[in-house]
């Protein structure tokens, strides 16, 4: 009636069933643990990796920018100097790539950055409304003058 490649097939996908059934409250354990500790409320971090980099994470709000360093008050007060360069990814509210040029003082981002290096990205977490243009972010053009 069954043949055995029947019997074999149907216990392996009952088997692989129940692994997928029971592993998924562990990595979801794993990725609430995660967002936990890089989520919203983080400020800093240094990760240090087996090969012995070490790289930080900062969020805060933009106070400064050069052509090769931006400034960053963190939520605790402290300042923190960043070195940038022209291969900085910048990443802005829609997931686009946007040129470092484009970063201002008052925006909050997070930088991820190498401890001896320029910042490898810059995420743009939000853009603050202007007052009086409306609500258009700071980089929209003013309208022209009809004088």
């Amino acid at each position: 009636m069954f043949t055995r490649r029947f019997v074999l097939l149907a216990s392996v996908l009952v088997t692989l069933n129940l692994t997928l059934w029971f592993a998924a409250p562990g990595l979801a354990l794993r990725k609430a643990i995660v967002q936990e500790l890089f989520g919203p409320r983080m400020i800093r971090a240094q990760v240090y990796e087996k090969n012995g980099v070490e790289w930080n994470v900062d969020r805060g709000v933009i106070t400064g920018v050069t052509v090769s360093q931006l400034t960053l008050k963190e939520s605790d007060g402290r300042i923190q100097q960043i070195p940038i360069a022209s291969t900085t990814k910048v990443i802005g509210l829609g997931g686009h790539r946007v040129p470092v040029e484009v970063l201002t003082p008052r925006w909050r981002v997070l930088v991820t950055w190498p401890a001896t290096g320029p910042a490898q990205s810059v995420d743009i977490e939000r853009i603050p409304r202007e007052r009086g243009t409306g609500g258009l972010a700071p980089s929209a053009a003013p309208a022209p003058s009809l004088s």
